[in-house]
């Protein structure tokens, strides 16, 4: 009777710490953020030199350091299937009407192939001289669809009657960021189809950077101009892309450009396999938030030959 209560134990035992290592293992694909800890959560993409994506990292491949001092990963997952919240912004202004109709076509496109219904939700932003929701939050491609006709640069009647700046980039990313994104949990991206130049926001490009750190959200930017609109000069230094270059490096998403080379329609595919292909890194800073502060994220992998594509500080709040 001893022998068989010992094994019965030793059973017990056993399949008890198999439970725990299966836990374990489910707590990495499946990351769990506690109420009670302030957990920082960065969202990131790893891709080879010339951009392929990678997909099979490890948590100990990465490395993550705040102002500096290296911090210990205690989450970690590939995120694939999580659901999605997708600010989608199309630039109307004058200079983009000769592109409006590709925009659009690409756009519908995307959504039919990204949106799972129930499951992800989108948006629609349009602006020029004034920033306009088409369609507040949906998971109902008809509506997406259908709010997509409407997108447009403005008429006759409007221009004469315009008030105010011509294109508010930074004023629509600000909005979208605090009035909606904010308010979101899990993955968000905002993809921004402009050629760039913002005449007339209040905000600038340093609030729109802001704004969207402090909603952890990702901006995608698709650099789509119409190159007869503008003489030269207009253009001079890169500027429409150098601002869009930096929205999207400095909050972790990414910087296309439409060419002869590349389409719009290419461009949204490699947007949605990267949406599909992150890593969801989560870690509790070992320095307690005494004032509410932007803090410096370095999230980096020891494979010398990879680049990894993630934001470059977050909003640390003092509650």
């Amino acid at each position: 009777m001893a022998k068989a209560g010992q094994s019965r134990r030793r059973f017990i035992v056993s399949a008890a710490t198999l439970a725990c290592a299966r836990a374990l293992r489910g707590q990495e694909e499946q990351p769990t953020f506690s109420t009670d800890v302030k957990v920082v959560q960065v969202l990131a993409t790893v891709t080879t030199k010339k951009g392929q994506i990678i997909r099979d990292l490890t948590k100990d491949d990465f490395v993550i350091a705040e102002n500096g001092r290296k911090q210990t990963i205690q989450y970690f997952s590939r995120e694939s299937d999580l659901p999605l919240t997708i600010g989608l912004m199309v630039d109307t202004s004058m200079s983009q009407q000769r592109v409006m109709n590709a925009e659009r076509s690409a756009s519908a496109s995307f959504l039919d192939q990204v949106l799972r219904p129930n499951k992800d939700h989108v948006f629609l932003v349009q602006f020029d001289m004034a920033v306009m929701i088409r369609q507040e939050l949906t998971s109902s491609l008809r509506k997406l669809e259908d709010a997509l006709v409407q997108v447009d640069t403005p008429s006759r009647e409007e221009l004469y009657h315009q008030q105010g700046g011509g294109t508010l980039l930074y004023d629509a990313v600000v909005q979208a960021s605090k009035d909606i994104m904010r308010h979101q949990q899990g993955r968000k991206a905002l993809i921004v189809l402009t050629d760039g130049v913002d005449t007339g926001s209040d905000a600038t490009l340093a609030d729109a950077i802001d704004a969207a750190q402090l909603a952890d959200t990702l901006i995608y930017s698709i650099l789509f101009s119409d190159a007869t609109f503008y003489n030269a000069l207009s253009f001079e230094g890169g500027h429409g892309k150098n601002v869009l270059m930096r929205m999207s490096r400095e909050t972790g998403g990414g910087f296309f450009e439409v060419s002869k080379k590349l389409s719009i329609e290419q461009i949204y595919d490699a947007i949605q396999d990267e949406l599909r292909s992150q890593y969801s890194l989560g870690y509790v800073s070992d320095t307690p938030v005494r004032v509410s502060e932007f803090r410096k994220i370095a999230l980096t992998t020891d494979k010398k030959e990879l680049v990894v594509h993630a934001r470059d500080r977050y909003w640390a709040r003092k509650y």
